[in-house]
């Protein structure tokens, strides 16, 4: 199975599993005449409020050789996102999901709460073999 097919299958289905509909998969998104696309579109309608969640995800393993130069081609893929989202679907918020073991190793780091913090990257945080969210933190 690809790479791809490891993180994005299961957060398909951890999300689908929380009541999410995917809408987009890939989300594609344009800026300045460029295809961006980001892993997956997803709204889940909270039917107590009668009003539509969306959001855009993109998923991140953070199994390079280097983290740190993974982090930063990351946190410059979505700000690439959140520009085209502006333009495009403003009421779609960005998330970076990320598995709990891959949290729990890197982004207690320093470098990486900083990276977060500075550029208000919202987290999605899930177990993939249990295929359950555990966390979502917004910035």
């Amino acid at each position: 199975m690809s790479k791809r097919d490891d993180l994005h299958f299961p957060l398909r289905r951890t999300l689908e599993k929380d009541g999410w509909t995917i809408t987009d998969d890939p989300l594609i998104l344009v800026l300045e005449q460029t295809l961006l696309k980001a892993d997956l579109g997803a709204e889940k309608f909270f039917t107590a409020e009668k009003q539509g969640r969306k959001i855009a995800v993109e998923v991140k393993d953070f199994d390079a050789p280097s983290v740190i130069s993974e982090l930063e081609k990351t946190m410059g893929q979505l700000q690439l996102y959140q520009w085209a989202l502006e333009e495009q679907d403003a009421e779609r918020q960005l998330y970076l999901a990320v598995s709990q073991e891959i949290y729990l190793k890197h982004f207690q780091k320093p470098i990486f709460q900083l990276a977060v913090r500075r550029n208000r990257i919202n987290l999605l945080v899930y177990e993939p073999i249990a295929e359950e969210i555990l966390q979502w933190i917004t910035h």
